[in-house]
């Protein structure tokens, strides 16, 4: 029986603690900020949608991102979007023939488990906390072969926030060209719209070449993961076909209700990201005095987008039984935090949320984290 792989990151839907540092998304959108845009609900029919997504909102998806909607296709939630691919590129057919996909760790455990989960070989290129999660363009190239069927990707990262260098990418994707020109790069986009006050959003990989898939959703930059709203996009109409296809034949077409309320987010998502640029930024500069005042402490990568970042408790202070210990006062404080295991990184590091609590209480809960570290470092 093939089965989905277990990961600890499930306890994330589970019962919240008083103080939830371990959610890389933030704040969450209520209904009420979205009604007043939204068509009259009442009138709305909950027949099927269609299986490439209401045609008014794949127009505002491709505006946003220079492309024709009839690139986009909606997906439920970023993750949906995730195994389609996975399953499309790299599934049964293509393993028997040596099918091979490239990925990062630590990522995203969804990520590495839709390719898990359809069976393909994964070959990883690491990253460290120590280089920034910098990934190496010859560490890629190393592992490219004619067997590459999808390079899986994220910018920013998750968990580190860590964007990819677009000059990174176009040179990663005329490796691939030459060596596996058939294979896809699929660059998941979810967090790049989540920039810090009155930063730029970076622009989307979308536009670097034809081979390349830009996948995203309202859960993470927009506080709407309860709509479970994402998109696909490329420029090959083949591909384009199959994942119409795998959308109707996994969940025929997606809520009405869902892409009525997403329409509605996305016609108006410049005041609602410019609200939530200016939360994230308070909240990271927040964080960041707390990581100076802790530094005996922990040391961290500093983000460049998202409401995430790494921490490391430092390895001279903390050996394994005394990071055993963080955990337990942890749970003393009811704080949450994000284990570095579950995305494969070493047991030291931590994925830190700045972006989900109001700030009194992320005030609060890092003084919690303070409390925890000096009783767990003794």
């Amino acid at each position: 029986m093939a089965r989905f792989p277990k990961n600890d990151i499930i306890s994330l839907t589970s019962a919240h603690p008083r103080y939830d540092l371990a959610e890389s998304y933030g704040p969450n959108l209520r209904l009420g900020d979205l009604l007043a845009g939204a068509p009259d609900l009442a009138s709305l029919s909950l027949g099927y949608g269609t299986a490439e997504g209401d045609q008014r909102l794949r127009h505002v998806i491709a505006e946003m991102h220079g492309v024709g909607p009839d690139e986009v296709v909606v997906t439920v939630g970023g993750a949906h979007a995730l195994f389609l691919l996975a399953f499309i590129l790299c599934g049964p057919g293509d393993c028997g023939q040596g099918g091979e996909a490239i990925t990062t760790t630590p990522l995203f455990p969804q990520a590495r488990s839709a390719l898990e989960a359809v069976g393909t070989a994964i070959r990883t290129v690491p990253l460290s906390f120590d280089q920034g999660y910098r990934p190496s363009l010859d560490e890629f190239g190393a592992l490219l072969s004619p067997r590459t069927k999808l390079v899986s990707l994220a910018s920013p990262q998750n968990p580190s926030g860590v964007a990819l260098d677009q000059a990174m990418l176009r040179r990663l994707l005329g490796l691939m060209t030459e060596v596996c020109p058939d294979a896809y790069l699929l660059v998941d986009e979810t967090y790049r719209e989540a920039a810090y006050g009155g930063d730029p959003a970076a622009p989307s990989a979308v536009a670097i070449g034809q081979k390349v898939v830009a996948i995203s959703s309202l859960s993470k930059a927009h506080g709407a993961p309860g709509l479970r709203l994402g998109w696909a996009i490329t420029h090959d109409p083949a591909l384009r076909e199959q994942l119409v296809l795998g959308r109707f034949n996994t969940v025929i077409s997606g809520s009405p209700l869902d892409e009525a309320l997403a329409l509605a987010l996305l016609t108006r998502r410049e005041p609602i990201l410019a609200g939530r640029r200016a939360q994230l930024a308070a909240g990271l500069e927040r964080t960041a005095r707390w990581i100076e005042t802790q530094g005996q402490f922990v040391e961290w990568v500093r983000p460049d987008a998202g409401a995430l970042c790494c921490i490391r408790l430092k390895p001279d202070r903390f050996d394994e039984t005394a990071v055993a210990r963080f955990r337990a006062e942890l749970a003393n404080e009811d704080i949450r935090l994000a284990d570095g295991a579950w995305f494969g990184d070493e047991p030291h590091v931590f994925r830190l949320g700045f972006g989900l609590l109001p700030m009194p209480e992320l005030e609060t809960a890092l003084a919690g984290l303070t409390r925890a570290l000096t009783q767990a470092a003794g």
